[in-house]
């Protein structure tokens, strides 16, 4: 099953790539390796929530919208390669989250787009990974998502 017909499945649909939000592109490639731009949760042109992880929101909260950021990521990389079939493997996921000084479940909130991957990608999907906490992001962002993507 290709990685467009998981995203069917799981009655997900791709967005557009997000424009950037400044001086930079959506995607970087070089040689088989494709870089995403860190994605925030847009939907339809704004941003699903706002706000710190352990004050404005909570685990699940955040873990939603990391899923959102990953699904962005994924449209991006689908824009630069046309077919998802290409990706070999997800190689790194760096995960920010906005959090209050005391919050430290980033890493479950990161889980949001780790999952989405393996969903989407399967083995390919399973990468290794950073869950960084920060004091704030873009537009007031509670998540921003990045991945390293080996194509062929």
């Amino acid at each position: 099953m290709s990685p467009e017909q998981r995203i069917a499945d799981l009655g997900l649909t791709l967005p557009d790539v997000v424009a950037p939000l400044a001086a930079y592109v959506p995607t970087a490639r070089t040689g088989d390796l494709v870089y995403t731009s860190g994605q925030v949760p847009m939907v339809e042109g704004k941003l699903h929530q706002t706000g710190k992880l352990g004050v404005d929101l909570g685990v699940d909260e955040g873990r939603a919208q990391a899923r959102i950021c990953a699904l962005n990521a994924i449209a991006a990389l689908k824009a630069e390669i046309g077919d998802l079939a290409k990706v070999k493997r997800i190689v790194k996921v760096v995960v920010f989250v906005a959090s209050a000084p005391d919050f430290t479940e980033q890493p479950q909130v990161a889980n949001g787009a780790s999952e989405l991957l393996a969903e989407v990608f399967g083995e390919a999907g399973k990468h290794a990974r950073s869950a960084v906490g920060v004091a704030a992001l873009p537009l007031d962002a509670p998540v921003e998502v990045e991945l390293i993507a080996e194509v062929s």
